[in-house]
């Protein structure tokens, strides 16, 4: 006799659009885990990336050292408690700052540019661009800027509003280290052996204090070559005290420019540091450091993806921390 009193039957579409609804409306309701992400900024501040390579492109060309100096900030903020712009603290009543580590004190560079270009950002997008995402395109810009690969970065990070003294002056890599203590230290983040010798290469560029391989060229070891260690040490005198603040080219052959070089120098035994040195010492990343010395294409997609996989350590996503309107300072 039809139906039974009382019920009606939906249609078969109107039921199946019911269950899709439901079911967005469940996945709606899960939490979603912060992820970086290449187009973070593209609808917040799309003038971003443009004004931080802008920054960058007029830094650099001021002093082409600076190139150098910002990759090795972005390498020294992920290697303490993450890529959090941690390095960029000062010191204050709460906040032990990293910069006073012992392989950051004295050496670690770039500050005031990183500043020049918070400021830029804050004046377009207030409140929306973390220092910590800043550091990461200023390395990329500034690899770019001396001839060096470029990445597609991911972006996101958030700024802590802690300092990471104690993991900075334990993680971070030493000029005196030697191949094991590398690989331990790059695994430890994460990263492999492979990425460890690509990231060394960024040592094509910029320069180091005397005092950092003042013991390598008056050691006269075998590990080096004579007319090398005798050319560094007309600016490196062999008593300490004595010239440590005089610097030197890490590739002397084409310091100014993002190449191979650097592996190159080292097949003939000229690596400015002992912790250069070792990679082709008759130990496991010889075959690395001639692999890249052969193929300066290799060496650059293995950097660029190194830089990536290196911004990605413990990065503040989310409602973590904050994002400082100075960098040096928490809000």
């Amino acid at each position: 006799m039809g139906l039974a009193a009382g019920r009606s039957r939906l249609p078969s579409c109107v039921s199946h659009a019911f269950l899709v609804i439901a079911g967005l409306f469940i996945l709606a309701s899960i939490p979603c885990e912060a992820q970086l992400s290449s187009s973070f900024y593209d609808n917040t501040c799309p003038n971003a990336l443009t004004t931080i390579r802008r920054a960058i492109r007029t830094a650099v060309s001021r002093e082409r050292r600076m190139a150098a100096s910002l990759i090795r900030l972005h390498f020294h903020d992920c290697f303490g408690q993450g890529c959090d712009a941690s390095i960029l603290l000062d010191n204050s009543a709460t906040i032990q700052s990293e910069k006073n580590a012992p392989n950051n004190n004295n050496s670690v560079r770039g500050y005031e540019v990183i500043e020049n270009v918070k400021s830029q950002v804050e004046s377009i997008c207030p409140g929306v661009v973390s220092c910590a995402d800043i550091l990461a395109v200023a390395a990329r810009d500034a690899s770019v800027a001396v001839g060096g690969p470029t990445w597609t970065l991911k972006l996101g990070r958030r700024d802590s509003t802690t300092s990471g003294l104690s993991q900075a002056a334990a993680n971070l890599p030493s000029f005196r280290d030697g191949l094991d203590r590398l690989i331990s230290l790059f695994s430890t983040k994460g990263l492999s052996t492979r990425d460890m010798v690509a990231l060394s290469g960024s040592h094509t560029i910029g320069q180091a204090r005397c005092i950092t391989f003042r013991d390598r060229i008056y050691d006269n070891g075998t590990n080096i070559d004579a007319g090398f260690a005798s050319t560094r040490r007309r600016r490196c005198p062999v008593d300490n005290g004595n010239g440590d603040d005089n610097l030197a080219a890490l590739d002397l052959v084409t310091p100014n420019s993002f190449d191979n070089n650097y592996f190159k120098n080292l097949i003939q035994r000229k690596g400015l540091l002992q912790s250069d040195q070792v990679l082709f010492n008759g130990g496991s990343t010889d075959s690395i450091v001639t692999e890249y010395s052969k193929s300066p294409s290799t060496f650059s997609s293995d950097f660029a993806a190194a830089m990536v996989k290196m911004g990605d350590i413990e990065p503040l996503l989310g409602s973590a921390g904050e994002i400082r309107k100075y960098c040096n300072v928490i809000n």
